[in-house]
């Protein structure tokens, strides 16, 4: 036995997390960690390394286990490399290099021959290669190329990373270090398909026993053993992936309704017998409706009505007009910044109906592509009727100083309050929470409330970026449950390969040198390349692929300081747009002056003077999204 909780009950204040909770966790296994936002997945982890005590129960360790957590956000900023910081996890081994140093030194002079230090040599040697000392660097550089870090990323100071970019430095740090038990807490968050396929296989080969919190349905199906659910202050283990488990749960579900019924039937029956025998009187039929209440209470004693969670996310979208046939047709487009094509020669047809999935690798521009087709740029053709409703993964068009309701009154003002509020207690939104503002929302809220403005469109083209992220398990079904009965057209970027093989009907898959379509789910997609040889997923291809072309330190030293250059010329553009929304605000305020009501000149001069602050905020915002977007990259 690795681990073994026993009897776990947690409280905060009023709010019971779960009770008398129980998971045995043996050499090997693979345990796959779910359940509803805030149900105590992160606290259950704290619990097994200590960092938190249980109200009752225990947390019993093996002495000789070895444990290794990776919480969601990890590494701090260093003026280290990315490689530097991840070969930290073998500072042991430095001092051994050191040491053999200096007895290499002593040995080959005065000291040569010298029978102890020979011995110590040795020994030191010996651990040294147990420890993986001759292979140390290149297994480094192995598991970062396969969670997706170039050889110039590699270069880069820890500081100057993305936070995605951190959790994957700690996610390296873990794998390394090899705990006989390893605590992952969303580590697919922020890894693209390959790195994930990548860290698939690493998992299952370790052969470390894991205990890992994910909403990522296709990872919990691929690696794990068994499932542990936190559902109703309880934990409920099964063996299997994450679909043996959902099914093993709607049977159980079934058999405790069955027999609550079963025994709820018998009850009434009883019941039945009891009130005619009293209605009888006599002193026989008084003794067999007493002993028939004694039965009833025999058989109610333990008896518990299933509880079932209650989900509050069930919607669908209702498209109120048809489109034509063609919904969308892009042609030969490209995205190029100085020194750096990100996509080129992009082309797609999108027909009535279809469910297209886009995917590709961090970076490549999928977000940058779908926003030249909303756009509508050169190149890209909606069809006829065809009314577009898009969802932003950062919830960037959303107010975050309105209220939750005051965010879709104001979108739908020809609404009415119950209207809005009926509409948004449908995403879990009721009483005082329709109040909140947006700023202080969990990203799931803000996702539901855009899906809720979403909803209430009624286009019959959906353009989603990332849907998914933010949602729990339960969510991400209700959403799915929503699309699948939808009957318009899709167009979806999503790395969730579940979410993929649920809804897709072609998978669009974009790269530097463009955009190949392919007829199928994820599934699909994924035999077509591996029939093609072209399965990006090994380990070594990556690190072939990754590893190729490495920049030399003087482009690296370039690649930094055009970085800086770009984070600067944003930064002040930031500042130019606010001084020129400030001026605007202020032209606007002197125009419905009265006293300059009758100023004609005075009026053409602040008219001319707002046009060209208008002009210039034009622009400066263009400029801005254009530096976003390359700083963005080079994250």
């Amino acid at each position: 036995m690795i681990l073994n909780v026993s009897n776990l009950s947690k409280s905060f204040g009023d709010h019971l997390l779960f009770e008398k909770a129980n998971i045995s966790v043996e050499q090997g296994d693979i345990v796959g960690l779910i359940g509803a936002n805030g149900t105590g997945k992160t606290t259950l982890f704290h619990l097994i390394t200590g960092e938190e005590e249980p109200d009752e129960g225990a947390v019993i360790r093996s002495p000789f286990t070895t444990l290794g957590y990776l919480e969601q956000h990890v590494c701090a900023d260093s003026d280290r490399t990315t490689y530097e910081e991840t070969l930290l996890v073998f500072s042991h081994l430095f001092e051994m290099e050191r040491e053999l140093a200096q007895l290499r030194e002593a040995l080959s002079g005065e000291q040569a021959g010298n029978a102890a230090l020979i011995t110590r040599q040795e020994e030191v040697l010996a651990a040294y290669e147990a420890g993986d000392g001759l292979t140390y660097k290149n297994l480094t550089r192995a598991v970062l190329t396969g969670l997706g870090f170039t050889e110039e990323e590699q270069a880069l100071p820890v500081r100057s990373l993305s936070g995605g970019q951190k959790s994957k430095i700690g996610l390296a740090k873990l794998l390394l270090q090899k705990p006989d038990l390893m605590l992952l807490d969303e580590p697919t968050n922020h890894l693209d398909i390959a790195s994930v396929d990548w860290l698939e296989n690493f998992i299952q080969s370790s052969n470390i026993t894991t205990l890992v919190i994910s909403h990522d349905r296709y990872f919990l199906n691929k690696v794990c053993t068994r499932i542990a659910e936190l559902s109703l202050q309880k934990v409920y283990v099964t063996d299997g992936n994450y679909d043996r488990h959902m099914e093993l749960k709607a049977e159980r579900d079934l058999s405790l309704q069955r027999a609550y019924d079963n025994t709820m039937a018998e009850v009434h029956r009883l019941e039945g017998v009891i009130e005619q025998q009293r209605r009888w009187n006599r002193e026989k039929n008084i003794r067999t409706a007493e002993s028939k209440q004694k039965q009833i209470d025999r058989m109610t004693k333990d008896l518990e009505k299933p509880e079932y969670e209650r989900y509050d996310f069930s919607f669908f979208f209702d498209p109120d007009s048809v489109s034509g046939e063609e919904v969308l047709d892009v042609d030969s487009l490209s995205m190029e910044f100085p020194g750096k094509v990100l996509y080129q020669n992009v082309s797609l047809n999108i027909r009535r109906g279809e469910r297209v999935f886009l995917i590709g690798e961090n970076g490549v521009g999928k977000t940058t592509l779908v926003k030249q087709v909303l756009k509508r740029v050169r190149g890209v053709r909606f069809g006829i009727g065809v009314t577009t409703g898009y969802f932003d993964q950062h919830q960037m068009n959303l107010s975050m100083n309105k209220t939750v309701l005051e965010e879709v009154h104001d979108m739908y003002p020809r609404m009415t309050d119950t209207e809005v509020r009926s509409a948004l207690a449908i995403f879990g939104f009721r009483g005082e929470k329709v109040f909140e503002k947006i700023e202080t929302l969990s990203g799931g809220e803000r996702a539901k409330v855009a899906l809720c403005r979403l909803m209430l469109r009624h286009c019959n083209f959906l353009i989603l970026d990332e849907p998914t992220n933010h949602l729990d398990l339960y969510s991400m079904a209700a959403l799915e449950e929503a699309l699948s009965g939808y009957e318009g057209t899709l167009f979806i970027i999503s790395h969730d390969r579940y979410f993929i093989n649920r809804l897709a009907d072609k998978v669009v898959e974009l790269t530097p040198e463009g955009a190949e379509t392919f007829v199928g789910n994820f599934d699909d997609y994924r035999r077509e390349k591996e029939r093609r040889g072209e399965n990006g997923t090994s380990p070594e291809k990556q690190e072939k692929q990754m590893g190729a072309g490495g920049l030399s330190y003087q482009e690296q030293k370039r690649l930094r300081s055009e970085q800086t250059k770009k984070k600067t010329a944003l930064r002040k553009a930031e500042e130019r747009i606010t001084e020129l929304e400030e001026e605007i605000e202020s032209l606007n305020e002197q125009l419905v002056d009265p006293s300059f009501a009758t100023d004609f000149e005075k009026m053409t001069e602040l008219t001319e003077a707002l046009a060209a602050c208008n002009r210039e905020l034009e622009t400066t915002m263009e400029s801005w999204e254009q530096l976003a977007e390359e700083v963005s990259n080079f994250e």
